[in-house]
């Protein structure tokens, strides 16, 4: 793969990955139904929702703006947890396939993203 197509490919995927983490953190932060019953069938309490609704968006900017190079690091890696979480928690509760394909694709996004960003979004050294 040339350079200009990796750096297209990973562009859009930090495109997909800031709008799923900023449309699910809003959806969180809002207490949106289908959440509200997501956390419940998990088993985690309706304040979970704020938190990860809160790092989410804050992960979403942070991987979408310039400049931050650390932060981004960490705003990665707590993606990486949220979503891994996900995966654990919808297999600890029986879900069916199609539950831990979701967060499974978007992780493998966040890998894509993470593996391409450009050196100006890379930590030195």
């Amino acid at each position: 793969m040339n350079e200009r197509s990796k750096r297209v490919l990973g562009w859009v995927a930090t495109a997909l990955v800031g709008f799923a983490f900023a449309a699910g953190g809003l959806a969180d932060l809002l207490g949106a139904d289908a959440v509200m019953v997501g956390m419940r069938h998990l088993g985690y309490p309706d304040y979970f929702a704020l938190i990860l609704g809160t790092w989410k968006v804050l992960g979403a900017v942070t991987i979408v703006a310039p400049g931050m190079r650390r932060l981004k690091e960490w705003a990665y890696a707590g993606m990486v947890f949220d979503l891994t979480g996900a995966i654990a928690s919808h297999a600890a509760a029986g879900d069916a396939l199609p539950q831990l394909a979701t967060p499974a694709v978007l992780l493998g996004l966040v890998a894509v993203s993470w593996a391409l960003r450009p050196a100006s979004r890379r930590l030195a050294g």
